[in-house]
């Protein structure tokens, strides 16, 4: 199998913009996933009786096949970028959703019993003690769901999406590996970034953890 460089030099600018439009569904849909399971994740914490039904609710959409949601997501959205997005979304729920409620299930309760004695509100001591202490599990979560996403986003090539996975398809119907490869490079590589920049932003919000480790 050999790459045909001089295709590669003389695409880029279509590999360009079919990297920034894969990763930009990836993260459009690991932020809105976020945006669902937070608080969907402090009713589960607080109400334990629905704690059960949130996870495993969050499972089952999880056991869809991908190609299966995004087809039964065409009657309602359509062949667009929207379909692809909440594809994306709904299997991030099941990583972000479990880590967020683990995150806050590990923080002390002698902790929110002493912001409590302070009078501080709940609310108040949910997003300065329970969600900023609940970090460091909620960003494992959110740096799994991100690396999934990158890799998911080229089963949507099959509803016209699919960012970089349009290379695969393109490369399989000329019998043509270069772009194939490429694909699976830059699909890597930006899976690795992604992780890496995540990782940074965690060091960055988290500087007790350094001082505890230190």
């Amino acid at each position: 199998m050999t790459i045909d460089w001089s295709w590669i030099g003389d695409h880029t600018d279509d590999l360009t913009t079919l990297s920034v439009s894969h990763l930009q569904a990836a993260l459009t849909a690991v932020f809105l996933g976020l945006l669902i399971s937070l608080p969907l994740a402090v009713v589960a914490h607080r109400i334990r009786p629905l704690r059960g039904l949130l996870l495993g609710l969050s499972n089952v959409l999880f056991t869809i096949p991908s190609i299966a949601v995004f087809v039964l997501l065409l009657p309602v959205s359509g062949l667009t970028r929207t379909t692809t997005v909440i594809g994306l979304t709904i299997y991030t729920l099941v990583v972000l959703l479990r880590n967020t409620v683990e995150g806050l299930d590990s923080v002390p309760q002698k902790t929110k019993e002493a912001a409590k004695a302070m009078g501080t509100r709940p609310l108040r001591t949910l997003l300065t003690v329970e969600l900023p202490l609940a970090l460091p599990v909620i960003m494992a979560g959110v740096r799994i769901a991100t690396v999934m996403s990158i890799s998911l986003v080229s089963v949507a090539t099959y509803i016209g999406d699919g960012g970089l996975g349009q290379l695969f398809t393109d490369g399989f119907q000329r019998n043509f590996p270069t772009p194939v490869i490429a694909g699976v490079v830059l699909t890597l590589l930006l899976a690795l970034v992604a992780d890496a920049l995540l990782v940074a932003l965690q060091y960055v919000l988290t500087p007790w953890t350094r001082k505890r480790g230190a």
